[in-house]
C-alpha cells in the first residue's frame, strides 16, 4: 500500500494556452497582454510567460521591476510593463531588464525624468473612477506637451466590470475616452483586464490586460464561465479511521459527532494556504466507483491537515487522494465557501512551498 504525505497542485499549461486564445479572440483586434503579477497569481511566473512566450505574446505585465527581471530571462524580445511604476529601489531593474514603467504620478514622472532608459517609453495610468493609483485631469494639464508626447501607452483601470450593467463602466469609459481625446488623442490606450475583455470591443481600445480570467477564474459571473479550469488541488490521505457518536473533532472542539461516523485526515490544511475559513464549512472530493463524492471538512481546519467525514465511502483508504480543487469543483467554488475571491485564494495556495507543483504541458 503507498503512502504519500504531501499535497500536490497540478497546473494545466494547454488548458491556459486555451483560455489565452478564447480572451485574444474576445479582444477583437486589440494586442492581448499577459498579466503575469504576483508570480502569475501564484502559479509560477517563469513557466506561464515561458508558455504564452512561445504561443506568440509579446506584452506581459508584472507589478514590480523585481518580477520583471525575471520573466526576462524567457521573453527576450517582449515588452515588460511594471504596473507599480519605477523608483530608487527598483531602478536597477529596469536598466538591466529593459523595462518598461507605468508612471502613476507627478512625482513619479519628475523621477523618470531624472533616471530615463535609453529606449524605453513608459506607460502613464490615469484616474478614471476606481481612485487608486493614476493622474487626475487636474494633474494631466500640468504636463507640457513633450511630456504628453513621451508616453507608449495610456492605461486605466475599471472597478466594476465584473458587474456588466453597473453604472462605473459607463461612466469610467466616457472618462476615459474624453482624457484620451483632449491629452492622448494619438497614444495608444489599454482600460479593460480580463472582466472588461467580455464587456464588449468598446473596451478593448488597442490592448488588454488578460490575467485572472487566463487562469481559469470567472471574473464575469453573470454569465457562463468559458474558461477552462487549469488547477487540481489534491492531498493525501493519512489515515481513516472510525469516529464514535458524541466525540468530538479538530481544535476547540466546534464539532461533535451526531451518530457513529467514519472520517479521513488529509494532508493539506492553512499552513498550504488553505483558508481557515474552510472549518466546518469546507469539501473535498473522493471518487468512488468513477463518482464524485463531496465530503464536508469537519472542526477547524488546522496548520497541517484537515479531518472529513467520510461515513458514505466504502472503500476508502490510507494513501488515496482527496481533491480540493479539479473540474468538478473549480477554484471559484472553493473561494466561494471560503468567502473570499479566488484571486486572493490561488495566491496564497500557489506561494506554498511545501506542495509538488506540476506542469501539464
Amino acid at each position: 500500500m503507498p503512502i504519500y504525505t504531501t499535497p500536490i497542485l497540478n497546473i494545466n499549461l494547454k488548458k491556459l494556452i486555451e483560455n489565452y486564445r478564447l480572451l485574444q479572440k474576445l479582444s477583437g483586434p486589440a494586442i492581448a497582454a499577459a498579466v503575469v503579477k504576483d508570480d502569475a497569481y501564484g502559479l509560477g511566473a517563469t513557466a506561464v510567460t515561458e508558455t504564452l512566450y512561445k504561443e506568440g505574446c509579446r506584452h506581459f505585465f508584472v507589478a514590480h521591476g523585481s518580477e520583471g527581471a525575471i520573466i526576462r530571462k524567457v521573453a527576450p524580445e517582449a515588452t515588460i510593463f511594471a504596473l507599480q511604476g519605477i523608483g530608487e529601489d527598483s531602478l536597477s531593474y529596469f536598466k538591466e531588464a529593459h523595462l518598461t514603467p507605468v508612471i502613476c504620478s507627478k512625482d513619479m514622472l519628475s523621477f523618470w525624468k531624472s533616471h530615463k532608459i535609453e529606449g524605453i517609453r513608459p506607460a502613464i495610468q490615469v484616474e478614471t473612477g476606481l481612485n487608486r493609483l493614476g493622474f487626475s485631469v487636474d494633474d494631466l494639464k500640468t504636463l507640457s506637451d513633450v511630456d504628453l508626447s513621451e508616453f507608449s501607452y495610456v492605461l486605466s483601470h475599471l472597478s466594476c466590470a465584473d458587474e456588466q450593467a453597473h453604472f462605473m463602466n459607463a461612466r469610467q469609459l466616457n472618462n476615459f475616452r474624453k482624457i484620451k481625446q483632449t491629452f492622448f488623442k494619438d497614444t495608444p490606450a489599454t482600460l479593460s483586464a480580463s472582466d472588461g475583455v467580455f464587456l464588449g470591443h468598446d473596451f478593448c481600445f488597442n490592448l488588454t490586460r488578460l490575467g485572472a480570467a487566463m487562469y481559469g477564474i470567472n471574473t464575469a459571473p453573470y454569465r457562463e464561465n468559458e474558461m477552462h479550469n487549469i488547477l487540481e488541488l489534491k492531498a493525501p490521505v493519512l489515515q481513516v479511521k472510525p469516529l464514535a457518536k458524541g466525540e468530538f473533532v479538530g481544535y476547540s472542539a466546534t464539532f461533535r459527532a451526531p451518530t457513529d461516523m467514519k472520517i479521513a485526515i488529509i494532508s493539506i490544511g492553512y499552513g498550504d494556504g488553505l483558508p481557515r475559513s474552510l472549518s466546518n464549512r469546507g469539501k473535498v472530493i473522493f471518487y468512488e466507483n468513477g463518482k464524485p463524492c463531496f465530503c464536508t471538512i469537519l472542526g477547524r481546519v488546522s496548520m497541517d491537515n484537515v479531518i472529513c467525514d467520510v461515513t458514505p465511502l466504502k472503500e476508502l483508504k490510507t494513501g488515496d487522494w482527496g481533491y480540493l480543487i479539479n473540474d468538478d469543483y473549480t477554484v471559484d467554488d472553493i473561494a466561494r465557501d471560503a468567502g473570499t475571491i479566488a484571486y486572493e485564494l490561488i495566491s496564497n495556495l500557489g506561494h506554498n512551498p511545501r506542495f509538488i507543483k506540476n506542469y501539464q504541458k
